[in-house]
């Protein structure tokens, strides 16, 4: 109860002309900067850093607020319509959403986006004003162990389910592994792979490669085919572009479940949203492999765009609570909002609330406001956004290429990473040609330094005993839930493929008989 009334007073606050203004700015601007390829939600917040330093702390926070979750929105805004997400937290749901988008019902795949980040975020941010304390308590419980614990069970779990071939999978896994271990490593300080480039001893941006295997990739790809593929050359809308309740209904479990996974990573330093929105998109394919639905994967299943969506918002929302408690940033964009706070001689903490109640309570409520404004803002804009699918496909996927080389060369002013830029757009091209899953590399890249960093941590403290990877609670039922995954993964590729070779001998029988 005295949480509820401090967040009235909260609201009390934020509920004034003024401040209703910055909130309506930042969700315009963040989801404006996050709709630009190359850039995404932590870029918006940075970019924007310095023109709230005129401001008063409460009224900067509450415009961070809109920018908080609108970089979310634009993040998955491009990624649907252009299939180059603005963060890594929004590739997963760009493989259903793009699909969704080419079969034309991108203004549905947008309001099912809005929708689910909408639920997200509510749901999260509702915990972080009640259970503050038990997010903590499930944080202290991540050790090394329990980091790549969970990055294996991220990686064989998402390799075995995304593509119908679990060789394929694999290899894509063993490819994004590889690209993650280019540069210098960090213990011994050896560089690897960086074929004596200094500019690759950092390694490899996930932008660039997030860029090269999407977007570029796909430009390549549809340039081979857009002779071959006449029907291709305009996406034509179709259905209504509203959700109905069919699709409420359908889409209404997965936001649930997204946003189930999303919850408990906000507080865990594992590097973002990355994790959950994968393994809530692994989920929901998975179940829709078991109950027949054939959407995933051909003409986009409005799932797949759900369950990742809420997961990454209700990551954001968490996240924001462990930034405000314990004073722990767990993404990149909590990590400059830490700077924010530090700039304006705050330090996030449990001694926040003591010393700065009201700003804090201020921020929370607004985060309420944001999460509502967004959700107007997007519904209301997803049909002008599909309209960009209405340009002609030379036009579009030309635009497409200035945008991606323009937003990677605007990261690091860095020749090599274009020509990075082209090699890995080439390696997306042939991924597709030969139908090679992208997710894999994709989590890979972005989970393999996390993955290589805590395994060193786990057999450091255990002195070389690799039983510490598997003597606690929270190892032994990640192991136990990532066998029982690749078990019946492999029960439904069999049933899958015994299914296909059925069909095609009785199209042979059908063939002879004729």
């Amino acid at each position: 109860m005295e949480s509820l009334s401090l967040l009235m007073e909260g609201f009390s606050q934020a509920l004034t002309p003024m401040n209703l203004l910055w909130v309506l700015i930042g969700a315009v601007l963040g989801t404006a900067v996050g709709v630009l390829p190359g850039l995404g939600s932590a870029m918006a917040v940075a970019l924007l850093l310095p023109i709230t330093f005129s401001l008063d702390p409460t009224a900067a926070f509450i415009m961070f607020a809109g920018v908080y979750f609108g970089g979310l929105f634009g993040d998955s805004t491009s990624g649907i319509l252009l299939n180059t997400p603005g963060n890594s937290s929004a590739i997963a749901s760009t493989f259903e959403g793009h699909r969704m988008a080419l079969d034309g019902r991108a203004a549905k795949a947008l309001a099912t986006a809005a929708m689910g980040a909408f639920i997200g975020g509510l749901i999260a941010t509702t915990v972080v004003v009640f259970f503050a304390p038990v997010l903590v308590k499930m944080a202290t419980a991540f050790g090394p162990a329990e980091y790549f614990a969970l990055a294996v069970f991220a990686f064989l779990a998402i390799s075995s389910v995304v593509s119908d071939s679990v060789v394929k999978g694999l290899m894509s896994l063993g490819l994004g592994l590889v690209l993650a271990l280019v540069g210098v490593d960090g213990p011994s300080g050896t560089a690897r792979y960086t074929l004596g480039l200094p500019q690759l001893f950092d390694g490899m941006s996930i932008v660039v490669i997030t860029v090269g295997l999407l977007a570029l990739g796909e430009v390549l790809h549809i340039a081979s085919r857009i002779h071959r593929d006449e029907t291709a050359v305009r996406v034509e809308s179709k259905g209504r572009p509203r959700l109905e309740l069919k699709d409420i209904r359908r889409a209404m479990p997965a936001w649930l479940r997204g946003t189930a996974f999303g919850v408990p990573f906000g507080v865990i330093p594992a590097g973002g949203s990355e994790v959950p929105t994968f393994l809530a998109y692994g989920t929901e394919k998975r179940l829709a492999a078991r109950n027949g639905d054939t959407d995933f994967g051909t003409t986009g299943s409005i799932r797949g765009v759900a369950a990742p969506e809420a997961a990454a918002n209700a990551t954001a929302g968490t996240a924001m609570g462990a930034l405000l408690a314990l004073g722990l940033p767990t993404s990149a964009t909590a990590a400059i909002m830490l700077a924010a706070f530090q700039q304006y001689g705050m330090q996030p903490g449990p001694l926040l609330f003591e010393r700065s109640g009201p700003m804090v309570w201020t921020l929370l409520a607004s985060l309420f406001i944001g999460l509502v404004v967004l959700l107007i803002l997007n519904m209301q804009f997803a049909v002008l956004w599909a309209k960009l699918l209405l340009i002609p496909r030379h036009y579009l996927y030309a635009g497409i290429t200035v945008l991606s080389v323009l937003g990677v060369y605007a990261i690091s002013s860095s020749i090599v990473d274009l020509w990075i830029l082209l090699v890995i757009g080439l390696l997306g091209f042939l991924m597709r040609r030969y139908k090679f899953p992208l997710a894999p590399v994709l989590i890979a890249v972005i989970l393999g330094p996390l993955a290589e960093t805590e395994l060193r941590r786990a057999l450091t403290v255990s002195e070389g005993d690799l039983s510490i990877l598997i003597d606690s609670p929270v190892t032994m039922v990640l192991y136990g839930l990532l066998a029982i995954t690749l078990v019946i993964t492999g029960i439904q590729h069999l049933r899958h493929s015994k299914a296909a070779r059925n069909q095609a001998m009785k199209f042979d029988s059908d063939k002879i008989g004729v």
